[in-house]
């Protein structure tokens, strides 16, 4: 009886284990890539945008506009397989920028959180992380004023393209 109590708490134990490494595998390596196609470019209150960069993969995603040159017209979008709480932070980009978060079904979507003037991060250790209150498939990014210079916000609609 005692052997038999063991060895089930042994494999309790293992089943567990593997459980947290397989977790923090997942976690690692994010979300995976977006297979569909994606948008080129995009709209807010009767302006039009063209993406400067988008990003698909979990690469891509993670390097960002880091060591890129952001201009006033640069605009990138992190595409994501599902909508998510997906964080950010502004390690080793050269400005400012705005992060706009997006949901999105089909063409059309809705801001649903706005980080405005984020400012960059050298030290990896110390960077403030900015997590969304609403879960999102898009964000889009681009240089700080660029959100209030074209009246996005929460709950503007975003056309897609």
């Amino acid at each position: 009886m005692v052997h038999a109590a063991r060895a089930a708490a042994v494999a309790v134990v293992a089943l567990f284990a593997v459980l947290v490494i397989y977790t923090v595998y997942e976690s690692a390596s994010g979300p995976g890539s977006v297979t569909t196609a994606v948008p080129t470019q995009f709209t807010a209150n009767a302006r039009s945008f063209n993406f400067t960069y988008l990003a698909t993969t979990q690469q891509e995603r993670a390097e960002g506009l880091m060591n890129k040159e952001v201009t006033n017209s640069t605009t990138e979008l992190f595409a994501f397989p599902s909508s998510g709480q997906w964080q950010f932070w502004m390690y080793d980009t050269n400005t400012s920028l705005d992060m706009i978060w997006v949901n999105a079904v089909g063409d059309s979507g809705q801001v649903v959180y706005v980080v405005t003037d984020a400012q960059p991060c050298y030290d990896s250790g110390a960077c403030t992380v900015y997590t969304p209150t609403a879960p999102a498939n898009y964000v889009i990014e681009a240089k700080a004023g660029f959100a209030a210079a074209n009246g996005i916000s929460v709950g503007t609609t975003i056309q897609f393209g």
